[in-house]
């Protein structure tokens, strides 16, 4: 079943939140129409290839062309109206920037797999819940609706003041129209009535005037308790939310709201703005005593410039975090002289901005105390490549205000001493540092200086500190909303196990497709914390997590897990994702599971010994009645390179006394067919037996790896695990004919130990 049909069973609270990240950008019909074409590309290479995501563009357009075909074979109006403007958007936004479509494809196969997972969990993770919040997204609502209410009272006011305005010129007319007569004139009675109308209105005008100021006065105060309130928790809320997806939650969204929210409010500011404006050069050509506009009118620009300047100060955001585009699931993992790309938006999106603000990016290195800057570390970065960009509205698909930095280079400058900083591994990989950025913004008479700083980034030097470094990140932003807190690693505050369990499972739906259900997360809390524990409020220190062995092995429980995460993604995927593969389960957990199944029955998990290792164990029953397991050696990813894991099962045989080998494997935990489970994954059929001949046109005998273990009865003798032989179905009937199986036995160097 395809991942889009499995999406399709989803139940509607799933399916609102697969709704959210399909827009104009990747339009859901073309997700519904190409599902199978679309899964089967590999979009995550492409994100980081340029060419590879031109080709993809150019194939996903004809395939288009293909529906396009069909529908107008169907007459399908709808569809094909739907589908023209689908393919117009693909020419048009993509076509200069066709990594861009890749990495919003590929972010939406991996969300739609994190769904998939959350789905099939029993209950919702407190971090995702916390995500989720309806108070959150009332909140949503509710700031939505008053930047709307601003608007429409600024542009009310606009009116006021129009009115104001004519009103005045009314008065001015009339009044230099007196002005003009002669003073024999003046003194009439038609002219002192006119006079006393003046004076009417001139109270009027008093009146209006104190109006404006008060309903100016109201929409600046509206702006402010909002900024100050709703929109700072709004954009909290969001900062938080992409620490979350940066290590592997939900995809944050929200963003664009934000811009239209923070425009919409600079909108009005300039609009009240203006209005101020107007009412000084109403107060050159009229004023009097008791005229509130010099006394007030001074206090209001100065708020509202104060206004505009937080505004904008909170609105230069990092859109999307800094990450190599090798890795693009590491992000916030820098590797030095290594290209990694990070983009910024303005969510103040005006017209008269678009490439008038440059953005210069530096490295922080170090952290700042009530605003003095003090170093942390010996070694220290610059940053080689196009460093100083300006935002524009043409290069985002959305026409945001952004800008996009592709080809910087973290460098490490060499230490006063004349060699660069050296520390230990751990000290290396909790280092933190920030890429800063900043820029000038002059609008309307208005200068503005900007600032922002990325997530803290953890800076490597060689590929094998990937993953302690991405530990760290992980660590950091499960831990504190603090988005600049570099000395967080001086004293590591301990996690609660149960979000840290629900943020490992994320490091599987994100990474490889299929996140852990509760019985799998049982059994690594169980391997943290040495013994079964109630972990909803167990804390764990980053010591346990990342830097402590695990009892008896000289490894860490958390490079235990990379290695893991490295074996699926590299070798079995299909297995995983189908959730064939039960992998954290222990030696006695399944003992207890497979004791009362079926002989043969079988299941797969990760070894616990040996690094990056997967084996499987089935259950027996000797003649006497008695249950007996036997697990084979775990298989690593040398020997996975060199066969499929697929076809090992397909082709493991045993050898038992003086029997033919055969394949003890027969149903998959708990009860399904072992073809059934893993047909659709067999690389070929095994040969059957033939003759030379059949081999080609040299004669040869065709031949396939079979993996082939011995079972001794004598169980004094000391047992090894299972070895890959090369050895054919053919081959084993030829030798059949002519030696004895004790013979064969003997060639076989390698033996299977129950375990």
């Amino acid at each position: 079943m395809s991942q889009w049909s499995q999406v399709q069973q989803l139940e509607i609270k799933f399916l609102e939140q697969v709704d959210q990240f399909y827009d104009d950008n990747f339009p859901m019909e073309i997700r519904h129409l190409l599902a199978q074409w679309i899964e089967s590309q590999d979009w995550e290479a492409a994100a980081n290839n340029e060419a590879m995501a031109m080709i993809l563009l150019q194939n996903l357009i004809i395939q288009v062309d293909d529906q396009l075909d069909r529908v107008s074979q169907e007459k399908n109006l709808l569809l094909i109206h739907n589908l023209k403007r689908v393919r117009k958007l693909l020419q048009g936004k993509y076509h200069g920037n066709p990594m861009h479509i890749a990495v919003i494809i590929s972010n939406c196969l991996r969300e739609e797999r994190r769904i998939l997972a959350a789905a099939s969990m029993p209950v919702q993770g407190p971090l995702e819940k916390s995500l989720q919040n309806s108070v959150v997204s009332e909140r949503q609502r509710n700031v939505e609706h008053k930047v709307s209410a601003i608007k429409n009272s600024a542009q009310m006011t606009d009116q006021d003041v129009k009115y104001l305005e004519d009103l005045q010129e009314e008065f001015d007319f009339r009044y230099k129209t007196i002005q003009s007569l002669e003073q024999n004139d003046k003194n009439s009675a038609l002219i002192k009535q006119e006079m006393l109308a003046l004076q009417a209105m001139l109270n009027t005008l008093d009146y209006k005037r104190k109006e404006v100021l008060s309903k100016i006065g109201r929409v600046i105060h509206e702006i402010d308790m909002l900024m100050s309130n709703l929109l700072t928790e709004e954009l909290l809320d969001w900062k938080r939310r992409q620490q979350i997806a940066c290590i592997g939650g939900p995809l944050h969204g929200g963003l664009d709201q934000l811009q239209n929210c923070f425009t919409l409010l600079a909108e009005s500011l300039f609009q009240v703005r203006r209005q101020l404006e107007k009412l000084d050069e109403l107060l050159t050509r009229l004023t009097y005593d008791g005229d509130p506009i010099p006394v007030q009118r001074p206090q209001l620009l100065e708020k509202v410039n104060f206004l505009l300047y937080n505004l904008f100060r909170n609105s230069f955001v990092v859109e999307r975090q800094p990450c190599m585009p090798t890795h693009p699931q590491r992000p916030m993992v820098l590797k030095t002289l290594i290209q990694f790309t990070v983009k910024l938006r303005l969510l103040i999106k005006l017209p008269e901005l678009n490439y008038q603000i440059r953005v210069k990016a530096t490295i922080d290195n170090g952290i700042r105390v009530h605003n003095c800057r003090v170093l942390h570390s010996n070694r220290r970065f610059v940053l080689c490549g196009t460093h100083v960009k300006a935002m524009n509205m043409d290069e985002s698909a959305n026409g945001s205000l952004s800008v996009e930095f592709r080809h910087l280079q973290p460098k490490e400058m060499k230490t006063s001493a004349g060699s660069k900083g050296n520390e230990g591994p751990h000290m290396v990989t909790e280092e933190l540092h920030s890429i800063s950025f900043e820029t000038q913004v002059c609008l309307y008479g208005l200068t503005i200086n900007l600032e922002t700083s990325s997530l803290p980034v953890v800076m490597i030097s060689n590929v094998s500190q990937l993953p302690n470094a991405w530990a760290s990140i992980i660590w950091y932003n499960l831990s504190t909303n603090d988005p600049q807190n570099l000395s967080f690693f001086n004293n590591p505050p301990a996690a609660t196990l149960s979000q840290l369990l629900e943020v490992l499972s994320w490091q599987f739906s994100s990474y490889v497709g299929r996140g852990l259900n509760s019985e799998q997360l049982n059994m690594l809390a169980e391997k943290l914390m040495g013994q079964q524990v109630s972990y909803n409020d167990y804390q764990l220190s980053w010591a346990k997590f990342c830097k402590e062995h695990l009892p008896g092995k000289s490894f860490t429980f958390w490079v235990w897990l990379e290695a893991i995460l490295d074996l699926i993604k590299k070798h079995i995927l299909p297995l995983w994702i189908d959730g064939y593969v039960m992998g954290f389960v222990s030696k006695e957990k399944e003992r207890i599971l497979l004791k009362d199944k079926t002989p043969g029955t079988f299941l797969l998990r990760f070894s616990e010994s040996n690094l990056g290792g997967i084996t499987f164990t089935w259950v027996d029953q000797l003649e006497n009645g008695d249950v007996t397991f036997h697990s084979v050696e775990p298989y690593n990813k040398g020997r996975l390179a060199a066969l499929p894991f697929a076809d090992i099962l397909r082709d493991y045989k045993v050898i038992m006394a003086d029997n033919v080998p055969e394949n003890p494997l027969k149903y998959l935990y708990p009860d399904i067919p072992k073809d059934k489970a893993f047909g659709k994954h067999y690389s070929c059929q095994p040969n059957e037996v033939s003759k030379p001949s059949d081999g080609g046109g040299k004669g040869y005998v065709p031949s396939v790896f079979i993996p082939v273990s011995k079972i001794l009865n004598d169980s004094t003798e000391p047992h090894s695990p299972s070895d890959l032989l090369p050895m054919s179905p053919s081959v084993y009937a030829v030798l059949r004919e002519h030696l004895s199986p004790t013979a064969i036995e003997t060639a076989v160097s390698c033996k299977l130990s129950p375990s």
